[in-house]
């Protein structure tokens, strides 16, 4: 059985959400979809994965942009700037040249955490053999944790999935706000002192 959570205000360093609901970056990287020339299904498919596993009350903000690294690294540290403690991208993670979302947010963390790349890619190995081609990558910047996933809807259940666990404590670490999950659905884990 798990300690009680405490009140966000009862908890060292505890950040309030910033404007009321906690917020969440969502970042679609793809030259068709922000052409409208195809459907984004993978921003929709966080979104709904998101909140299937949180029970912590979010407000989306959602992006849609083009593989280009700067327009990537601008979006991200707007959505940092803006108050998300968590930025979860699909997209540019492939070896093809215009897969550049690892580079933009190598760029704009300060550390990178290299576990949940590890993590996502072996979930996936169990589905696909091509699951070593991605490299999406995590890291933190400032109180806001990124994170790659992959493109395919079914590759961003299986990815969020596999990390969700460590998603929580990861923004209590840098001092974002107390997220919790829907425990029939995912159990966060944080160590019993925290």
């Amino acid at each position: 059985m798990s300690a009680p959570v405490p009140p966000q205000s009862d908890r060292p360093g505890a950040v309030s959400p910033r404007a009321g609901l906690v917020k969440i970056g969502i970042v679609t990287v793809s030259d068709r979809a922000s052409r409208g020339e195809y459907e984004d299904k993978g921003g929709p498919a966080i979104l709904a994965e998101l909140q299937r596993m949180l029970s912590t009350p979010f407000e989306p903000l959602a992006r849609v942009i083009p593989d280009e690294q700067t327009l990537i690294e601008v979006t991200l540290r707007d959505l940092r700037d803006a108050g998300c403690c968590l930025i979860v991208t699909t997209g540019g993670t492939g070896p093809a040249p215009r897969d550049v979302t690892p580079e933009a947010t190598a760029a704009v963390c300060e550390r990178i955490l290299d576990g949940f790349g590890e993590q996502m890619r072996a979930v996936s190995l169990k589905v696909v053999p091509t699951a070593i081609l991605s490299r999406q990558i995590a890291g933190t910047s400032g109180q806001t944790l990124i994170i790659n996933l992959p493109g395919k809807p079914s590759a961003i259940r299986d990815c969020l999935e596999a990390v969700m666990p460590a998603i929580p404590y990861c923004i209590d670490l840098i001092g974002g706000p107390y997220l919790e999950t829907q425990a029939a659905v995912i159990q966060a884990f944080r160590p019993k002192s925290s």
